[in-house]
């Protein structure tokens, strides 16, 4: 299935940092990390490139430091793109089978799974994914495989991701720029859902939140499948904004602030109490209020959370949710977040971690590496599907030859015959 070894790299192009990661795929499609390489993101806001020279060089620097864990060279990558611009859909395609014997064929599959995929997008959209649900034939729901049943219609439900031309090929371009091959693009919130979940939690039904620096991506699996995608420009980043606009400090210092006292949840303990910031160059010392700063931070995640369970309740989709919610990235570091998304959802919550893989276990257990791990799944699956279509088309063709070279065997005596 796979040359042995194969090589994947999954890039993540984020707001607070560019992070590539380096799998290796063996023969049985064993996927091990074996690299990765990271870089503080000066050049991005809100998870879409803002600044080309700065992410350009910071990217370089990621995927050099990759090459000399992994002791490879780099020469392509799957990319991972986030924005608030990007949206997630439902669409059903309705086909109307027309053979004589109303059997449904591979055919008529492809044909109801392009229509489908022809939503009316904004003339500037571009579908990053067409992801299957499930099959109908003549309204009998569920159906995983159609081809060889009887009927007369047959419908397919289908979750389309899609997002502006421009802003998706922008990173592209950069990434193309340092002579890198990009051989696909995914949805940060998809990958870091492939990383983090396990089938029986598909199947059971997760919600996946994977809070980044400058954006939230959130994604729902419902039956095995995807029901609902969305991303917030929200992230992070903010709380650090928002900690230096509350607490009248630097940016710099309520970053180390977040880190060092935050907490998603306040609690009476620390009521009253304060913490002293030394004086240093032209700032005076300065007394924070323990209360005040974990409060702006509870705010902050509380008010991602409550817009996420809105949609994910609009969308009828909170009773589905039996295996919980997954979190992961970079701002699920905050203490008592867990707690904090209990609450809200009213489900179990847990934080993510990479699963059926191997290698670099410091990588494999943090969560803000969750998104380009994810990135490296989905390129083996995307290699291992055009792997199925190369054996397919050359079988097919094989096929073809074999019964030309037994249709001419079979001519000849009736040739002799006739002579």
């Amino acid at each position: 299935m796979f040359k042995s070894p194969e090589i994947i790299v999954g890039l993540e192009i984020g707001t607070s940092k560019i992070c590539a990661v380096v799998g290796e795929i063996n023969a049985a499609g064993a996927i091990s990390v074996i690299g990765v390489g990271q870089s503080r993101s000066r050049g991005v806001r809100k998870g879409e490139v803002v600044d080309g020279s700065l992410a350009e060089e910071d990217i370089r620097n990621a995927v050099a430091e990759a090459e000399q864990m992994a002791d490879v060279e780099i020469r392509s990558v799957f990319l991972g793109v986030t924005g608030a611009h990007i949206q997630g859909s439902n669409n059903r395609g309705i086909h109307t089978v027309l053979s004589a014997d109303r059997e449904i064929t591979e055919e008529d599959v492809q044909d109801v799974i392009k229509n489908a995929k022809a939503i009316t997008l904004p003339a500037d959209h571009h579908v990053i994914h067409a992801v299957r649900q499930h099959f109908m034939v003549d309204e009998q729901t569920g159906i995983l495989n159609p081809v060889g049943m009887l009927g007369t219609r047959l419908d397919v439900d289908m979750h389309v991701v899609h997002g502006k031309l421009n802003r998706l090929q922008n990173p592209i371009r950069l990434v193309k720029g340092l002579q890198l091959e990009v051989e696909d693009i995914a949805f940060n919130g998809l990958a870091s859902s492939l990383a983090v979940l396990t089938s029986e939690q598909k199947e059971l039904g997760s919600l996946v939140i994977d809070l980044g620096g400058g954006t939230t991506e959130y994604v729902v699996y419902a039956d095995g499948v995807i029901k609902l995608t969305g991303v917030l420009a929200v992230g992070g980043d903010h709380m650090s904004n928002d900690l230096a606009i509350g607490l009248k400090v630097p940016l710099g210092r309520a970053e180390q602030l977040k880190i060092d006292q935050g907490r998603a949840m306040v609690d009476g303990s620390v009521k009253g109490q304060c913490i002293t910031l030394p004086g240093e160059a032209y700032l005076p010392e300065k007394k924070i209020n323990l209360e005040h700063l974990r409060l702006i931070m509870h705010l902050r995640l509380e008010e991602i959370f409550e817009i996420i369970a809105r949609r994910v309740s609009e969308a009828g989709l909170l009773d589905y949710l039996r295996a919980g919610v997954v979190l992961c990235g970079g701002g699920v570091r905050t203490p008592q977040i867990q707690e904090l998304a209990d609450g809200i959802f009213h489900l179990p919550a847990c934080l993510g971690r990479t699963h059926s893989l191997g290698g670099i276990r410091t990588a494999l257990d943090q969560p803000e590496f969750a998104t380009a791990i994810g990135l490296v799944k989905y390129g083996a699956g995307q290699i291992r599907r055009r792997s199925a279509r190369t054996a397919m088309s050359q079988g097919f063709r094989q096929t073809v030859r074999q019964w030309f070279r037994g249709d001419r065997r079979s001519r000849r005596p009736s040739l002799t015959q006739m002579d």
